[in-house]
């Protein structure tokens, strides 16, 4: 029978201020995001950094190398500055090899990974965490990037979730629902024991409705969406909600380019949610190297931004990309 875990209760979240933001210079696209972002979230010059990169899928390791002195260089290592998260301001580059490059940047280089991609993966001392200070508890930062279509559909994304902020889990709060599907393919349907009961959580105005094969009716306000499918029908349809999550458990849904014959997770900013997550290399079916359910739901419900919450759910990270607004955080307290 389905039933809830424990999650440790938050201690509170990321902030703007906790926030660094890394622009491309080389890349317009970077140029125009970034500089709208740190104008939205009001961040400050200190804040900030810009540098040149390769405007490519991939990033040697000399390249990804330059990238981490660079971030060192201006916001400290992990845990020796204010700075506890990262937006990266740029749809490509991604990837590092065989890793993702938010996960590489949090958890470093692993070249045995890379010759066995189905294999284990470095465990993140953050996975269920209760902190709000990733990089002073864990010696991590976690990061995601502001990756859209397209210039256009990245100020819409951010402006999705700045416009996310205490919106949701309050007195008269429209109720809002947690779509966990499952399909007919038995491998990326791995999450299905993870899936908790289905069921209205009063408290947070959540419908959850797990392990369902029809998708969201019109009129749902989805909030999350979870799913093994290769691509998801009607996409365009679905009515999400500022602030909304959704991800699919596929092997390339972080290759952001595509051409693996998988959809991408850029299709779910597209569609209109604020955040995503994907793997860039075969990871195979392991759970833990996507984000569980429980675990990514259950921490936003406290207040926790999105990138808190997707990072906080994924026990394998390096090989997965993380993309969306960082900050988003519809059950955050009214100031």
């Amino acid at each position: 029978m389905p039933a809830w875990i424990h999650v440790p209760r938050a201690t509170g979240r990321l902030r703007a201020a906790d926030l660094g933001l890394v622009i491309n210079t080389a890349d317009p696209y970077s140029v125009q995001v970034g500089r709208f972002y740190a104008e939205a979230r009001r961040l400050s010059r200190e804040q900030v950094l810009e540098l040149a990169l390769p405007v490519r899928p991939s990033l040697s390791e000399a390249e990804f190398g330059v990238l981490s002195e660079a971030i060192h260089g201006r916001f400290g290592a992990a845990g020796q500055g204010p700075v506890q998260a990262l937006a990266l301001a740029w749809r490509e580059p991604y990837a590092v090899g065989c890793h993702a490059l938010t996960g590489a940047l949090a958890l470093g280089l692993d070249d045995a990974l890379c010759r066995h991609s189905c294999a284990p993966s470095r465990p993140s001392p953050y996975f269920n965490s209760a902190s709000a200070q990733p990089a002073s508890d864990h010696g991590l930062r976690p990061s995601m990037l502001l990756a859209a279509p397209d210039v256009e559909a990245a100020i819409a994304l951010v402006r999705r979730g700045v416009a996310a902020d205490a919106t949701l889990g309050r007195r008269g709060a429209p109720p809002v629902v947690a779509h966990l599907a499952v399909t007919d393919d038995r491998a990326r349907s791995a999450r299905l024991r993870l899936y908790p009961p289905s069921g209205l959580l009063r408290r947070a105005g959540v419908r959850v409705r797990a392990g369902v094969q029809r998708p969201p009716a019109p009129d749902d306000r989805v909030l999350l969406y979870q799913t093994g499918a290769v691509r998801v029908e009607g996409l365009e349809q679905v009515r999400f909600v500022p602030g909304a999550l959704a991800d699919h458990l596929t092997s390339f849904g972080g290759w952001l380019a595509g051409g693996r014959g998988q959809m991408s997770a850029l299709a779910w900013i597209k569609a209109g949610a604020t955040a995503s997550y994907g793997t860039v290399s075969e990871p195979c079916n392991h759970p833990q190297k996507f984000p569980h359910p429980q675990v990514l739901l259950l921490h936003y419900l406290q207040g926790c931004t999105a990138i808190e919450a997707y990072w906080k759910s994924v026990a394998w990270p390096q090989q997965g990309l993380f993309i969306g607004e960082p900050l988003a955080a519809p059950f955050a307290a009214r100031p």
